[in-house]
């Protein structure tokens, strides 16, 4: 056998192992103990946000005269591993697929984000609302990886109250499904 055909072999058996070897996701984030989805879940999807979370001036409910940022919604675009545009996350708070499939969510726990100034950790109890497709067996949702999207720290006032603030922020949405 000559050098060139062996060389080509040998490239070739190199490609195939590389194609047949699971390559990494992303990996799993370690979490606080209360964040950990049920036993009976597993992991089914990583999928990246990037957005805003929205936030109106208001009065205090709890300080005559005193007036605060609220939450109102996140609106965010989802992101699949290759950093392909899969779907939206909204009011709701939903998750919706470009398939149509679609997620209601409702807070289980939280936690303070690991990184100052970023919005918290959550365990969501997700809801299929939508349509058969990527997201409807969803069980449970992490959001963690959070940067950004805290309220702003000044500006709401009584001249302010009604004004919106956007406050621009990314997270990863891990996607639990029953086993």
């Amino acid at each position: 056998m000559s050098k060139t055909p062996r060389v080509t072999a040998v490239l070739l058996a190199l490609l195939v192992a590389a194609c047949a070897t699971p390559q990494p996701s992303r990996s799993m984030v370690k979490v606080p103990g209360k964040l950990k989805p049920g036993a009976n879940e597993s992991l089914a999807m990583i999928v990246a946000a990037k957005g805003v979370q929205i936030y109106e001036c208001r009065a205090r409910k709890d300080q005559v005269g005193g007036y605060e940022w609220a939450f109102v919604a996140p609106e965010a675009d989802l992101f699949d591993a290759r950093g392909n545009r899969i779907g939206r996350h909204y009011a709701g708070p939903h998750w919706e697929s470009t398939d149509g499939s679609k997620l209601s969510g409702t807070v289980k726990e939280r936690a303070d984000a690991p990184v100052a100034d970023a919005i918290p950790w959550l365990l969501l109890a997700a809801k299929s609302v939508g349509p058969e497709g990527s997201f409807s067996k969803v069980t449970s949702i992490q959001r963690v990886n959070t940067v950004g999207g805290v309220a702003p720290k000044a500006g709401c006032s009584q001249a302010a109250v009604g004004t919106p603030a956007r406050t621009n922020y990314t997270a990863d949405y891990y996607f639990f499904t029953a086993r």
